[in-house]
């Protein structure tokens, strides 16, 4: 696959996209130029029938440490946070397919702020994580202020806004931030692992139940009729003969996504 920008790189593995964020010697802070190109790779990867879900990197030693300061002093701040998708490019995006964000080193700032955007978080146990803005008379607008929230206790996220300070690896799965802590240098394998074992589901289960997922925080009337819609969605696709059909005769289940 051709990448769209030397800023983020966008592979191919399958049905799996890696998409790196790749600017290592500005330890992959958020520029426009950053914020334009993810958000070019995102659509990419959404209109790609072929591509079922998403790993989210950084090059180098650092996963993102947030918005470049210096292209916030340089006027860039407004493009950077409130362009179409809101922060990065990212943050807000209407999504119809998972991401798996890989952490190493930090996600600190609006690193912290795409990690909440993902799906699911796969760190190195180094990795630091935390909202630092506070420090520098900013404050998380990306999303961090109420997402870190819904995620680990209320009061350890303000905690976190209010202090910024930032929080070990080995703390934020103990929070239930992080699905899986490894080795140092391994984030990104343990990330495409769990990702290949999604894309091995059937591609329209996946979808439906990814989309009925978003309802975990509404009211359960929605849940259950957005589960109500995604049942009928696929319940007579190819793919539904195929699982249980597979299944009774003890074989590999051949998927079509139709």
């Amino acid at each position: 696959m051709q990448n769209l920008s030397p800023l983020v790189l966008l592979e191919r593995v399958g049905p799996v996209a890696i998409i790196t964020l790749n600017r290592p010697d500005q330890r992959n802070s958020v520029n426009t130029g950053l914020a334009d190109a993810l958000r070019k790779a995102i659509v990419e990867f959404e209109t790609s029938p072929e591509l079922r879900i998403a790993v989210l990197t950084g090059a180098g030693a650092v996963f993102c440490a947030g918005m470049d300061l210096g292209a916030f002093l340089d006027g860039e701040g407004d493009s950077i946070l409130f362009g179409e998708n809101l922060f990065a490019g990212f943050v807000n995006a209407k999504r119809s397919k998972p991401v798996i964000a890989a952490i190493e080193g930090a996600a600190v700032a609006g690193g912290l702020e795409l990690a909440l955007a993902c799906d699911m978080i796969v760190s190195g146990k180094s990795a630091k994580f935390g909202l630092p803005e506070v420090q520098v008379g900013l404050f998380p607008v990306a999303g961090g202020a109420f997402r870190l929230a819904q995620v680990i206790p209320p009061a350890k996220a303000l905690e976190m806004c209010l202090t910024g300070d930032s929080i070990t690896a080995t703390e934020a799965q103990n929070l239930g931030l992080i699905n899986h802590l490894v080795p140092d240098g391994e984030a990104f394998s343990k990330a495409i692992e769990l990702a290949g074992k999604i894309a091995s589901n059937a591609p329209l289960a996946v979808q439906a139940l990814y989309q009925v997922s978003k309802f975990a925080k509404s009211n359960e009337q929605e849940a259950w009729a957005a589960s109500r819609h995604w049942w009928h969605c696929i319940k007579d696709s190819e793919d539904a003969q195929e699982g249980p059909a597979a299944f009774k005769e003890k074989r590999s289940p051949q998927w079509t996504g139709k």
